[in-house]
Parts: C-alpha cells; sequence; structure tokens
C-alpha cells in the first residue's frame, strides 16, 4: 500500500496524518522531537499549545464557533481532545494544555495505520505525496529546502505569549469574578477581573508604553508585526485609550463592590483544569523579564502576583500562499507537496488545525486520483483556503476566521447577531449534505 508523510506533529500534521488514517492508508508522522525543539516548545508532546490555551468562541453563531463546528463535521482530532480536556471560559472553549496535547499524543501513537519516526527532516520527497506541517518556526535546512521548492522566501511575523500568574497570588479583595455580559454556564462566571480607576490605567498605560522591550535576532529586526497577535505594549504606543478599547475594555463588566464600571479591566482566563494557574488575556508582550514583574504589578489585584512564565515572542514563518498553493493546498510547482497548518497561511490553532483536514483528505483524493474536496466560500474552512489561495491577494498576510470572508446573505439582515447566525446555519446546512 502506498503511503502519505506526514511532516510535523503539531495540530496541522496530527489533523492531517489522523485524517488520512481514518480514511483507510498508511501515514509516516515525521516529527522532530525530542532530538529538537523550538524555542517555544517545552514538552516532548505532539499538538503543543504554546500560546493561548483558548481555542476561541463556542458560539455557532460566531466566526470561531461555526469553524469547530465545521470541523467536528469532518472528524477533527483536535475538538475530539478539547471536549475531554477544556476548562471553564465562560463563552469560549479553553483545554488545560498537557491533557490536550497527551491526548492527542496517546492517541496518534496508538493508531495502527499511523507510524511515528523521531527525525529531523532537511528533504522534501521529490515524487511521494507529502504534507508539509512543520509550524510558523519552520528554520534551517528545512527552510531553504521549502524555499528552493516554492521559488519563493518566506514571511514571517511575531508571535507573543502572555504572562501566567499563580491563583493563589491574585488578590481578590481587588478582583471578582464574571463574564462578561454574565456569558457562563454556570452564573458564577469564569474570568477573574482586575479593576483599574482612570488613574491606575493612567498610570499603568504610561509606564507601559516607556517599558524596555527584550532584544530581537539580528534575523527578527525586519520581519512585520501580525495585527492580530500585536504586544500589548505596542497596541498601547497607538494611543491613551488603545488598550482599553481593546484587551483592558471594561464593557458588559461591573464591579459588585462599586456597582459600576471600572474605567479599565485586566482579566485572566484559567490556564489548567485545576485552576492554579491563569493567564493575563490579550497581554502577550515582548518586554524584558524584569518589566513584567515591575509593570504588571501595577495592577491592584496583580500587586503581589507570582508569575509563572513570563510572556516570550518568538518568529512566525508562512509560504506566499495566493501565489504558490492550489485550493486543494497542493504546491503549484509539486502538487505531490501539500502545506498545511499556519506554514500555509492561515492563523489560529483551529484554523491551523482545520487546514491539516484538508490537506489530509486530499492527499488522499491524489493518491487514488480522486477530484479534490473545495469546500463552498459558504463555508468558514472553503471560505478560509478560498482567500489564502487568492491570487488577487495583494501583501498577503495570514487569515483567521471571521464572517468578513463569507459571501453575503441573498437577503440582507440588519440584526448583526441574526445575520451571523444565518451564515452559520447556511454553512451548516451544507455540512449535511456531505459525507466525508
Amino acid at each position: 500500500m502506498k503511503k502519505i508523510t506526514v511532516i510535523g506533529a503539531g495540530l496541522a500534521g496530527c489533523e492531517a496524518a489522523y485524517t488520512v488514517a481514518r480514511l483507510g492508508f498508511e501515514v509516516d508522522l515525521i516529527e522532530m522531537k525530542p532530538l529538537r525543539k523550538t524555542p517555544a516548545h517545552k514538552t516532548d508532546n505532539f499538538a503543543e499549545l504554546v500560546c493561548s490555551n483558548s481555542l476561541k468562541a463556542s458560539r455557532v453563531d460566531s466566526a470561531a464557533g461555526l469553524l469547530k463546528q465545521e470541523m467536528r463535521s469532518l472528524g477533527s482530532i483536535c475538538l475530539e481532545a478539547a471536549d475531554k480536556s477544556h476548562v471553564p471560559a465562560g463563552g469560549a472553549l479553553a483545554v488545560d494544555r498537557n491533557a490536550f496535547s497527551e491526548y492527542i499524543s496517546k492517541k496518534i501513537k496508538e493508531c495502527r495505520n499511523i507510524n511515528v519516526i523521531n527525525q529531523v527532516v532537511d528533504k522534501l520527497p521529490a515524487d511521494s505525496i507529502c504534507i508539509v506541517a512543520t509550524g510558523p518556526l519552520t528554520d534551517g535546512a528545512l527552510a531553504r529546502e521549502i524555499e528552493a521548492f516554492t521559488g519563493e522566501g518566506n514571511l514571517s511575523f511575531y508571535d507573543a505569549a502572555a504572562p501566567i500568574v499563580s491563583a493563589d497570588s491574585i488578590d481578590f479583595s481587588s478582583a471578582f469574578v464574571a463574564s462578561r455580559y454574565d456569558r457562563d454556564d454556570t452564573g458564577v462566571g469564569d474570568y477573574i477581573n482586575c479593576p483599574m480607576n482612570k488613574d491606575e490605567y493612567e498610570a499603568f498605560h504610561a509606564a507601559l508604553i516607556s517599558a524596555e522591550g527584550a532584544p530581537l535576532h539580528e534575523f527578527d529586526k525586519h520581519i512585520k508585526v501580525y495585527e492580530g497577535c500585536m504586544p500589548i505594549e505596542v497596541l498601547a504606543k497607538r494611543g491613551a485609550d488603545s488598550i482599553r478599547f481593546g484587551p483592558l475594555k471594561p464593557v458588559g463588566l461591573r464591579d459588585p463592590k462599586t456597582g459600576h464600571r471600572p474605567w479599565a479591566v485586566v482579566q485572566l482566563r484559567k490556564e489548567n483544569a485545576s485552576g492554579s494557574m491563569y493567564n493575563l488575556v490579550g497581554f502577550q508582550t515582548n518586554l524584558k523579564f524584569p518589566e513584567h514583574k515591575r509593570l504588571f504589578s501595577m495592577i491592584p489585584a496583580l500587586k503581589d502576583a507570582d508569575f509563572l512564565r513570563y510572556g516570550v515572542m518568538h518568529r512566525n514563518s508562512f509560504i506566499n500562499s495566493p501565489q504558490l498553493l492550489n485550493q486543494d493546498l497542493s504546491l503549484k510547482k509539486a502538487e505531490n507537496i501539500f502545506f498545511a497548518g499556519q506554514l500555509s497561511g492561515v492563523e489560529g490553532y483551529m484554523e491551523s488545525a482545520a487546514s491539516g483536514i484538508i490537506a489530509g483528505i486530499n492527499a488522499v483524493n491524489r493518491l487514488l486520483d480522486k477530484q479534490p474536496l473545495v469546500l463552498p466560500k459558504i463555508t468558514m474552512i472553503g471560505a478560509l483556503i478560498d482567500y489564502i489561495t487568492d491570487e488577487t491577494v495583494q501583501n498577503f498576510q495570514p487569515m483567521g476566521a471571521n464572517f468578513g470572508i463569507l459571501p453575503p446573505l441573498e437577503t440582507h439582515i440588519r440584526d448583526k447577531r441574526e445575520r451571523y447566525a444565518a451564515l452559520a446555519h447556511r454553512s451548516l446546512e451544507y455540512f449535511k449534505t456531505i459525507g466525508e
């Protein structure tokens, strides 16, 4: 039996390998860990979440929620793992990151059609079918090999991870527990909210914009910053209220101690199932480590916080996919090579995983000489892949799930929530008509 090779056991690679295996074909899944790790990875597990532990909104009438529901229709192993490892997060699907990756690692290793090979890959196969899902930190000989296949240099942007604090070091005399607009399953609230009054906020903002950032590697100094993963200190420099209208927005929250909406709010989200760790929502940063403690201790509820992990910034790479990829995610110049994950130009955990499913299906279709699966643009996955393979897109930047990339409804609906619900319904009705 012919095999399909998948390079990389991140979210996209695991989805691709698992999809191929479920369809009845053998897979060689090649992963460089534990032989080598990127600067962002800490464990030997597959599908390691290196930034936030949130997989974004669960509601089907949200872009992220619709994407996940489509993935469920296609048999996503990542969502199977998320259901087994979720932690409370209001309207979001957040997971215990270790339990999540351990579940996927176990399922992959136990799958009889998947042969896991621990190896550092320097060369892509010339003739066999291969899915490249090596992630946003692809470098070295493999990066040069990809450049040789694509004829294009990699584009890059920065991705920044938020700090994590110990739950028992949070000052609850200055904090309150609630979800925005009381959106949670229990009525108690899944976020710890750290309010700031006007004077506290302005002092924090002034310190933040003058804080010292961590030095960048020489090769990183001219790389573009992706708008959707903007470091908090960079966003703060855009104006006095830029972060108060962004990650520190107080809308939908009322401090029970005052009965009023705070001037600004820093939200903390549970990082693990036991609730012993919380991350600062939206606080991805590239500040020097001593600056973390100095600055974030200015937030009243975090004045004595124990920081378990400081924020870090690392390089993300992606190919110029609109010029390089077919709609089945195969390389135009070498159609036996497929790309998936952030390297392919999608942005986000679930977006990367979804591209892995599609790459896996289409690698099998190529093996069987069948027509590729190209989902219509009325679906979130179809719209994402259409965007990253649209030759008319100029100055390409990675794209995440959003309703703006879907074609409009035949009849315009003025109410946004109702319009999004109708867009989601249209997509899911399509999925009812197809099988895997």
